[in-house]
């Protein structure tokens, strides 16, 4: 199985961690650029995505990113600077999906809401989403497919090797997104395929 970095700045790291070990992934924790070194993909928590800008940064963690050589997963805050557009905000990002994503666009904490995904791209029973401050897609460009929506509103899509939600799967005991990632995008990926 693969090797996953979890970007430990902030946010569901624990949770991210958890679900992934259980799926068979080699779980490592991303504080700085060198624990990057030998991974196979990237999930990006969420948090605050200024604050979590600001640290790849000052981590030199972004760079390697940007680059595209890694699968990312962002959720949440992940999506947010996953996106090379952010509605009203010049905050750091990587900006490594032809996407705009407009912040909190749900709501603020205490109107937090589970809803089930619309589209998802798993088998079963509909997907459920845990949405805390979330953001969602106000735009896509070439190349990003659309894979779920609420209430008409894009929060998961795919470009290429990247993947965002703007949701927490991670919150759930549903590990179909994350299977997702690993297997469909992770494990296809060039250096592995």
């Amino acid at each position: 199985m693969a090797t996953i970095g979890v970007l430990a700045l902030q946010g569901a790291v624990r949770e991210h961690a958890r679900v992934l070990t259980s799926l068979g992934a080699d779980v490592r924790l991303i504080k700085r650029r060198d624990d990057l070194d030998g991974i196979d993909g990237v999930v990006l928590p969420g948090g605050e995505s200024t604050t979590i800008g600001m640290l790849l940064e000052e981590y030199e963690i972004a760079p390697r990113l940007r680059s595209g050589e890694l699968p990312i997963f962002g959720t949440c805050a992940g999506m947010i600077l996953m996106a090379d557009e952010i509605d009203g905000s010049d905050q750091p990002r990587l900006g490594v999906m032809r996407i705009g994503v407009r912040r909190n666009a749900f709501g603020r904490q205490r109107e937090s809401f589970e809803e089930a995904i619309g589209g998802a791209p798993v088998a079963g029973e509909p997907l459920r989403g845990v949405f805390i401050r979330a953001p969602y897609v106000t735009d896509v460009g070439p190349g990003v497919e659309v894979l779920g929506r609420v209430d008409g509103k894009i929060v998961l899509c795919r470009q290429g090797q990247f993947l965002a939600a703007s949701f927490h799967p991670e919150l759930t005991d549903d590990r179909r997104l994350h299977r997702y990632f690993l297997e469909e995008i992770v494990l296809r990926a060039p250096h592995l395929a």
